[in-house]
């Protein structure tokens, strides 16, 4: 069935951006750049610093890899457009780009109501956040958040597959989005765009409402609070996790429950950049300069640097590691024999 219905259009043109595309390459590619060094260089961070093994960071730690995925299934792709001219991609292609992008967008919507929760535990019940909190509980959050994302993508891809595109197949926007994708449709699209809404709404009134109920309980207990220095480190511990979902929610919002309008198209696509490309590059800096924790882990990786450098070209050392070397070596040679 899927097969007869979109056989008129086998392949759709990303239009994307047809004006400065040196100038929008140099940028996206930079900006791609520093989203990839940025989030990395916090998962490393978090996960070879002993301070930063709690549930927060990893959770966190989590949040920056969806930063990598999500941006990666799209803007490589957009800068091969911008670079080489090919803006052409295959149906199925497009049905792939769409579901790995709504999989590790919604997973990120989670995992912000996830990490609203985790404050919430933690500066709530302080002397229970690590019972609460276990590392199993935290697994178990992961693998649900990717499960549920999965099963919102699968939903729209099929809904998708049932639709007819019979042309044209120029795709007013850089990637493949479920908005554009139905005004491309000669079939009926009301499922459709009850299914978008539907979902979306419901994903994002559950990450207000858990962040709303959480914050509530955060507030009331920073108010019981007498010191004031334990009011405002409390207090910084949950405005970089505010700022993103502020950013998060804003342009997701304005993407997914504004009603479909050809009139909208550029105000769509300037949302799309931001929420897409802009935002997994400033989550990690939002995270580590607004963060006491991480910027002194920082601070500690960068200490460590001289002296394991002093370490690996000490003579010493250098004796050990060839005296380590040659004893590996003997008894390789030696099992080998």
């Amino acid at each position: 069935m899927a097969g007869g219905n979109h056989s008129g259009v086998t392949e759709f043109v990303l239009l994307g951006f047809t004006t400065m595309q040196e100038l929008l390459f140099v940028v996206f590619f930079l900006i791609y750049i520093t989203t990839l060094m940025g989030n990395l260089g916090m998962i490393v961070l978090i996960r070879t610093d002993p301070h930063l093994h709690t549930p927060m960071y990893f959770f966190l730690s989590h949040l920056s890899f969806l930063d990598i995925c999500y941006s990666s299934s799209i803007t490589p792709k957009l800068l091969l457009g911008l670079l080489a001219g090919q803006k052409v991609i295959s149906f199925h292609g497009c049905l792939t780009q769409l579901f790995f992008y709504l999989v590790f967008i919604t997973t990120e919507a989670f995992f912000l109501a996830i990490m609203a929760y985790d404050r919430c535990v933690a500066i709530h019940w302080p002397l229970h956040y690590l019972v609460v909190m276990s590392h199993r509980v935290c697994v178990q959050l992961v693998v649900g958040s990717y499960m549920a994302s999965s099963l919102n993508a699968l939903v729209h891809t099929t809904a998708l597959l049932h639709l007819s595109f019979c042309g044209p197949n120029v795709l007013r926007h850089f990637y493949c989005e479920i908005p554009p994708l139905l005004q491309l449709s000669c079939s009926d699209t009301w499922l459709n765009q009850v299914l978008m809404l539907s979902c979306a709404g419901f994903i994002i009134a559950s990450l207000v409402l858990a962040i709303l109920v959480s914050y509530t309980f955060i507030l009331l207990t920073i108010c019981s609070i007498r010191s004031v220095e334990g009011r405002h480190k409390a207090f910084f511990t949950c405005t970089s996790h505010l700022t993103a979902v502020t950013l998060f929610c804003g342009s997701a919002a304005f993407l997914y429950l504004h009603p479909l309008s050809s009139h909208a198209e550029e105000e769509r696509k300037t949302a799309s950049i931001f929420y897409t490309v802009v935002t997994p590059m400033i989550n990690p800096f939002i995270y580590s300069l607004r963060n006491a924790e991480v910027r002194n882990a920082l601070s500690r990786a960068v200490r460590k640097v001289p002296s394991c450098v002093h370490c690996h070209h000490s003579p010493s050392n250098q004796i050990r590691r060839g005296a380590t070397h040659h004893s590996r070596w003997s008894r390789r040679n030696t099992l080998d024999t």
